[in-house]
């Protein structure tokens, strides 16, 4: 039970699974549950965590594992399966706006010399859809797929700069706040002061706010109607990157941004 206690602590379980989702939606949740878990959970760990019927749930685990999107190991834990893995290389590979920004990641990448991140928005975290690393690369907890609160990482940070007033009202109460180092926004107060800041200076900084020692500049990126909201970031670690260095990497991180957003509509405008 001290895996399911800690996953519901960090806010990466899922809010649907209070909520009658439908069949598909069920499934969904225990995807969610287990990919999103640190280490592989127990039938009693996610009893708990979905808050379905014995039974069901017991069915509806079964009928994952045996379409490969969950795999049971000899100890009876439940861990994402292979067939996800497949599922996630197609699309990452497909996916259009990733191939857009890549050439502009990598000019980015060469102009700094450190780690840029480009992710999404959804919901309240920020998932990243590409990385290229820095010349001198340090352990992060980035890696393409992942997901990260919005309101303690530079990305994050700058797509909620661009939300419209009704979503980051709308959002801002949902937030599950945890004090990831000392510099981590526990209030929401504090965070809105911030995204107003970051919204007219138009790039957003994490201060080490996500994990204590990495710091990064970022801007938004975002669709004509906000249908989608992301952003693109220069990373690297406190000791190399000054707070000075960031402020004056900011000007080519929102270039970057806006060349990125240029391309999109070109490309991914209106097609008759």
């Amino acid at each position: 039970m001290a895996q399911a206690d800690e996953q519901q602590e960090h806010g990466s379980v899922s809010r649907e699974t209070s909520r009658d989702t439908g069949t598909l939606g069920k499934l969904m949740v225990l995807l969610d549950l287990v990919t999103h878990a640190d280490a592989p959970l127990r039938f009693t760990d996610i009893l708990a965590l979905a808050g379905q019927p014995r039974g069901t749930l017991h069915r509806q685990l079964g009928h994952l594992v045996e379409e490969g999107l969950l795999e049971l190991d000899a100890e009876g834990r439940y861990a994402p399966g292979l067939r996800l893995l497949d599922l996630a290389a197609r699309s990452w590979a497909r996916n259009e706006f990733r191939l857009i920004a890549a050439p502009h990641l990598a000019a980015l990448h060469r102009q700094t010399g450190e780690t840029v991140h480009l992710g999404v928005l959804r919901g309240s975290s920020i998932i990243y859809l590409d990385k290229v690393e820095g010349h001198q690369p340090v352990r992060m907890y980035s890696q393409i797929g992942n997901a990260s609160p919005c309101y303690c990482t530079g990305v994050g940070k700058a797509a909620l700069s661009v939300l419209p007033s009704a979503r980051l009202d709308a959002l801002l109460p949902g937030l599950n706040f945890n004090r990831f180092t000392p510099s981590t926004h526990v209030r929401p107060e504090t965070l809105l002061a911030e995204i107003r800041d970051i919204a007219a200076a138009g790039h957003a900084f994490d201060r080490e706010e996500h994990e204590a020692g990495i710091r990064c500049v970022a801007a938004p990126i975002w669709s004509d109607d906000r249908s989608f909201i992301g952003g693109v970031s220069v990373t690297g670690p406190a000791y190399r990157l000054s707070m000075e260095l960031l402020q004056a990497w900011a000007v080519p991180v929102q270039l970057t941004a806006m060349k990125i957003m240029d391309e999109m509509r070109i490309r991914l405008g209106p097609r008759r």
